[in-house]
Formats: C-alpha cells, structure tokens, sequence
C-alpha cells in the first residue's frame, strides 16, 4: 500500500471512531423548545472552566505540556502557542458555534447572541472534552468535541439540558494543519447539529 492509500485508511479508521458519537441527547427537561419561540432571542454564554484535553486529565496539564515543548524548541514558541490556544475561543469557536446555530434556526425566527442583557433564557455552552487531532500530511486525525448545553430562565432555573458526545472537526482537501482551524469545525458543526434537533422539536408557528 503506497503512502496515499496509508493516508486514506489512517483517516478512515480515526474517522470511524466518531460515527455514531454525535447525537444531541436530552439530560433534563421535557424536551421542547417552545419556550425559545416566545424569546426568539437567547443570550449565549461559552463555559472552559473544567474539560479534559485528549489523554491529560485537565486543560492546564495539556497546556503546560505544549508551552514547556513549544520553549525547548525556540525560545517564546510555547507562549505563542498558549495565546493562540486561548484566543482561539473568542476569536473563532465562539463565533463559528454561533454562526451555524443562527443560520440554521434563522426561518424561526431564532437567534443566540453574546451579552445580551434583559433577555428570558441564556444557552450555556459548556465545552468538556477536547481531542485537538492532528494533520500532518501523510497522516490526519479530526478534532472532537464533546459538550453539555444548558438552558436556564431568568431566573437561573433549568429548563433543557442536553449533551453531544465527540463532534469532529475537519476541512475538506485536507486543508486543516492548525489545531483551532480543526476543532473551530467541531463547534461549527456542534451549533449547526444543536440548532437541528432544536428546528424539529419547535411546533409549526
């Protein structure tokens, strides 16, 4: 088997492993959503605080490791890749999330927005696991995700909470050798899959 049919099954087996680790699956309420209808729009809140990184335990173990890497090789790489580690979250999963979600919740009537004051229902975005994946060439593995979305009133009562277990993350043409270009498509697809199975449990207006 030649480097390029190495490549393909390597993809196909990391691939494979996502396959059925997708699906928004209802934790507590009674798994309507009618209620955002009547507030068509939700304040969105992303929360980082406490997630595993592929095989570290916590966040800060895998960021450690990657900054003590990064400055063995050259001097400041490591606190380069912390910056962007970090920045990312704003600067693309936050809005990829979004931009999906809002696309496809767009005919109704439905949009999720960051600091928005006075509203009824806020959407907590709760990341809890992360594999970054890998894309060297010869060889590529996706992203994955894994989140718990949770709803709440005014009031900071529950109202839905759901989870998704292992979103991947990839770019087509293979076009993806920076980690946040890889898992920003996990969140793009999380909010896009999230606003789905919230389209169809919505009653006809």
């Amino acid at each position: 088997m030649g480097k390029k049919g190495i490549k393909l099954l390597l993809i196909f087996v990391a691939c494979s492993s996502f396959a059925f680790s997708q699906k928004v699956m209802l934790l507590e309420g009674d798994g309507g959503f009618d209620f955002i209808v009547s507030q068509p729009v939700v304040n969105v809140a992303y929360d980082f605080s406490d997630y595993s990184v592929g095989k570290y335990a916590s966040e800060q173990e895998y960021v450690n490791k990657k900054i003590t890497e990064g400055n063995e090789k050259e001097d400041g790489k490591g606190d380069r890749w912390k910056e962007s580690w970090y920045g990312s979250r704003e600067r693309v999963y936050q809005p990829k999330f979004e931009s999906l979600f809002n696309k496809t919740l767009k005919k109704k009537g439905v949009s999720i927005e960051q600091g928005e004051q006075g509203v009824e229902y806020t959407l907590t975005v709760k990341t809890t696991f992360i594999e970054p994946g890998f894309n060297i060439g010869i060889a590529s593995r996706p992203s994955a995700v894994s989140f718990e979305y949770i709803f709440t009133n005014s009031d900071g009562d529950v109202v839905a909470r759901l989870s998704q277990k292992m979103v991947p993350g990839s770019q087509a043409m293979g076009m993806d050798f920076d980690t946040s270009t890889r898992i920003s498509e996990s969140y793009a697809k999380a909010g896009k899959m999230l606003a789905g199975h919230i389209y169809k449990k919505i009653k006809k207006k």
